[in-house]
């Protein structure tokens, strides 16, 4: 008779069956997090040529800004605040693609615009629903080196562990840092560490908060809301006095239901969440209940989070510090790797139950540059970090935290990542020896830097003569739009190349009166606010019908630069204005700001004009702002001018070209082109406002590429209804020739052709 088996060995043979094998992955580069940082860091990694694997504990891609959390991406524009500062790169493509996608701002469709990106890269492995538990790490306390980490698949039931050679904490959280010994902060620094005015006086451990989200629909009939037994009753509150609660505007509008500073975002993340639900069900009661809202009956809720968005908890330790003073102070790092440009944004730490404003915010007066030694470990060698969690202050922190600076940081993170392996070195070589080329590599893939010319010795076009059709040889609008009185002072940014000689204004004056106008620097290329005067002129005037005024005022700056034109008040004359948009010139308003912080804040102050509208100016002297050669061995995108080729408007039939002319034959495998977007249209994933273009009118709809062959022009490229900013053709088969040229059959709505860059590298040269 069989005899049953031990005890024992049924507990082995169970322990045998039920034991989950570790999987093994092998990368070159492991990116943790899959919010936008860690998805742009990804990205460029893998266009680098580097092996991904790319592992966040979601199951969607985009962290706070996906459908699961839906908060609007924001960031160097500052809502439109600033100028020319929408991010390019990785950053810019999703923009762009989102707004051609997806343009009513649909969470759902930007969640597929973000994973698409992720999918279309062949070196990315993706994991998602993933959370990394264990870091192995190993060396003193000074020198660790990160060797593999191992995570949990959720839902799969799969142990994956991570071996590479550079690893990329952008989690937000800072957890894989955390567990292999990078050390970090967490709260607010005293004032006196780095002498900011905006740090409290003795450092602690407050945070900002994490905010859920919520929206409504209109039902067609009346909808009942009976509130569950946990929702807050928020007429006993604060809330109600201190905060805006509007029927009209739902989603991230409502970004100040907002709590959790004061406790452990991370150990209470699900107290934080549980009070947030309260709050949202107690707000939600208040509108549908309270009588306040009769507008409300119609009303049903649609969506309401369940994941907290966090803002703040651990900020790792780098090289360098940013602080609130390189924010403002607009700090030029020699180590530049991308640009921010929101204002320092800082919440009180009781969130929505604080009787102080939801926030609170010092714009600087342009875009700033962000190092990459705030990217790395000071004592985790290979160990690099994007987003909310890199080496800023508190306060410096409350600018860098918006998520389309978080992707920029992510792109130079991921960017760093790849040149490190290339070079065998560490991320602290690459910022103190390789850091040329790394701002090079950057530009070529055109990511967000500012005042970082192209040396690139590979680049034919450098060494080419360079012509065109024709180009923009003079700054002049036309006079066909409403007039606008100056009861305030009006503002206009023009380029200056080489000077001004002379302005004119199309003006419809009352009464006989003067007009004063001045011109001022801007300080700083990134800038368009007024800086130092230059000059200034009065010129008298005499009532009657509207006509163009020439004012006589002059000024030539040692360097190409752009100029702000001041129209003081005066509530006898009118401005005219125009529906044109002249390329390189902007136009505002000066109005008083609500609210003064601790000093003026001129970006705010100067508002651009509604309704698309511009101010009719021409200048009376030729510019060369929009030369044929600003499209090579330049800046990829405005700074201190327009920085790109713009030609005459285009008339119906007759092409526009550029041209790139050598002394001697060269041979071109692979031309590289980048078109204008226009930086200055400010573009939102959920649409915090609504931007009409579907495609942005300043790009190039229809070109070709041509080269002079056997005394004819020959087509290489052929490229119909573009929508995109930045092109790679590689060329099946080389071509040598002495020109090559870019030809422009249409734009997709502007009357000018636009080019930013076009550049040129022969077959041996990879991407």
């Amino acid at each position: 008779m069989r005899q049953p088996p031990s005890q024992v060995a049924d507990k082995d043979e169970m322990h045998a069956k039920t034991r989950i094998p570790t999987e093994r992955v092998t990368a070159e580069v492991v990116v943790v997090g899959g919010g936008l940082a860690g998805v742009c860091a990804a990205i460029a990694a893998a266009r680098l040529g580097r092996s991904v694997a790319l592992v966040t504990n979601r199951p969607v891609l985009g962290g706070n800004a996906s459908s699961e959390v839906r908060v609007w991406v924001v960031g160097g524009t500052s809502h439109g605040r600033q100028r020319y500062a929408r991010e390019t790169g990785i950053m810019g493509e999703l923009f762009v693609e989102n707004q051609f996608t997806n343009p009513e701002g649909n969470p759902y469709y930007w969640d597929l615009v973000v994973l698409g990106a992720v999918r279309a890269e062949p070196n990315i492995s993706l994991f998602l629903n993933t959370e990394i538990h264990d870091v192995e790490a190993s060396g003193p306390v000074d020198e660790r080196r990160i060797e593999a980490v191992t995570g949990w698949m959720t839902g799969s039931e799969r142990r994956l562990r991570f071996q590479a050679a550079m690893f990329l904490d952008c989690s937000g959280d800072g957890l894989v840092g955390h567990l292999a010994g990078a050390r970090y902060r967490i709260g607010r620094e005293a004032r006196a560490e780095y002498d900011e005015p905006w740090a409290p006086e003795a450092a602690d451990d407050l945070t900002l908060g994490s905010t859920m989200l919520f929206y409504s629909k209109d039902a067609g009939h009346p909808v009942p809301f009976v509130p569950p037994t946990f929702s807050r009753d928020i007429s006993t509150t604060s809330i109600p006095e201190h905060r805006v609660i509007s029927v009209e505007k739902d989603g991230c509008w409502n970004w100040w239901i907002e709590w959790g500073g004061e406790v452990d975002a991370v150990r209470d993340n699900e107290r934080i969440r549980d009070e947030l639900w309260a709050v949202i069900y107690g707000v939600w009661d208040y509108i549908k209940n309270s009588g306040e809202f009769p507008e409300a009956e119609p009303l049903t809720l649609e969506w309401v989070g369940s994941v907290p968005g966090k803002r703040e908890y651990r900020r790792f330790v780098g090289d360098y510090t940013l602080t609130q003073k390189d924010i403002l102070g607009q700090t030029e790092f020699l180590d530049r790797i991308g640009h921010g440009g929101w204002s320092i944004d800082l919440h009180p730490p009781g969130g929505v139950y604080a009787a102080e404003r939801g926030s609170k915010s010092w714009h600087p007066d342009g875009n700033y540059h962000i190092p990459l030694r705030s990217l790395y470990s000071v004592n985790v060698e290979n160990l690099l970090f994007a987003g909310r969690n890199i080496s800023a202050s508190h306060v410096a922190f409350g600018s860098t935290r918006v998520m389309a600076t978080c992707a920029v940081i992510g792109e130079a993170a991921g960017s760093a990542a790849a040149l490190a392996i290339a070079k065998n070195a560490t991320p602290r070589d690459v910022a103190h020896e390789h850091i040329d080329e790394l701002q090079q590599v950057m530009l070529r893939q055109d990511a967000s830097l500012l005042g970082v010319a192209n040396t690139d010795r590979s680049d034919l076009a450098r060494t080419a003569r360079v012509t065109s059709s024709s180009s923009l040889g003079r700054v002049a609008s036309t006079a066909d739009g409403v007039p606008f009185v100056l009861e305030v002072p009006a503002g206009l940014v023009v380029p200056v190349d080489p000077e001004i000689a002379g302005i004119g204004l199309f003006l419809e004056v009352s009464r006989p009166t003067s007009v004063t106008v001045d011109i001022h620097e801007t300080d700083l290329p990134q800038n368009y606010v007024p800086g130092r005067l230059v000059a200034t002129v009065d010129v008298p005037l005499e009532a009657g019908r509207p006509r163009w005024v020439h004012l006589d005022v002059s000024w030539r700056p040692r360097a190409p630069c752009n100029a702000f034109v001041v129209v003081r008040e005066n509530p006898n004359v009118a401005l005219a204005t125009t529906t044109e948009q002249s390329p390189g010139v902007l136009s505002f308003a000066r109005r008083d700001i609500p609210y003064r912080v601790d000093g003026d804040q001129p970006l705010i102050e100067w508002m651009k004009l509604s309704d698309r509208r511009a101010f009719a100016v021409r200048l009376g002297s030729a510019t060369r702002a929009f030369a044929p050669e600003r499209a090579v061995g330049g800046y990829s995108r405005p700074y201190g001018g327009p920085q790109m080729w713009v030609s005459e408007p285009m008339r119906p039939g007759t092409p526009e070209w550029l041209q790139l002319a050598w002394p001697a034959a060269v041979t071109v495998g692979r031309i590289e082109l980048v078109l204008d977007d226009d930086v200055n249209e400010d573009l939102v994933n959920l649409h915090h406002h609504r931007t009409p273009f579907r495609i942005m009118p300043t790009l190039i709809r229809d070109y070709q590429l041509e080269a002079y062959v056997d005394r004819e022009w020959r087509v290489l490229e052929r490229v119909r209804q573009n929508r995109r900013r930045r092109h790679l053709h590689v060329l099946e088969q080389p071509v040598t020739t002495d020109r090559i040229r870019l030809v422009v059959g249409s734009t997709n709505g502007a009357a000018n052709a636009h080019v930013v860059s076009l550049r040129a590298y022969g077959p041996e040269v990879a991407s």
